[in-house]
């Protein structure tokens, strides 16, 4: 089982230092999720109570706006649609460059016998 240390970490809003616990960190990787926080809880509870609102407001359509934004893949260049906005400068795939990856990480998961 790996150990985890508590981390600081810089709100995105903020710019103010958390700290991401051990227990978070624990947490986080049970629920199978691989970034760390963005944002502080002070910050975190602004953003949902915004949501919130909006959805409060404009009805539940407002909350996942559809887009549909033209990128290069990273891997093969090929000009391709994703429906999200890419943030945080990560690289965008294809649909089969990022199938292709997404195999080949199942494969490497697999365990040995």
């Amino acid at each position: 089982m790996e150990e985890y240390e508590d981390k600081i970490l810089v709100c995105v809003d903020c710019s103010g230092e958390f700290v991401f616990t051990s227990g978070e960190q624990l947490f986080f990787a049970d629920k199978g999720l691989k970034n760390d926080p963005k944002r502080c809880k002070p910050c975190k509870q602004r953003k949902n109570e915004r949501i919130a609102a909006n959805v409060q407001s404009f009805g539940p359509g407002f909350a996942r706006e559809r887009v549909e934004v033209s990128v290069n893949c990273a891997l093969c260049a090929v000009e391709t649609t994703v429906p999200f906005r890419p943030t945080q400068g990560r690289p965008v795939y294809c649909r089969d460059c990022f199938l292709k990856m997404r195999a080949s990480e199942s494969q490497q998961a697999l365990p040995l016998h």
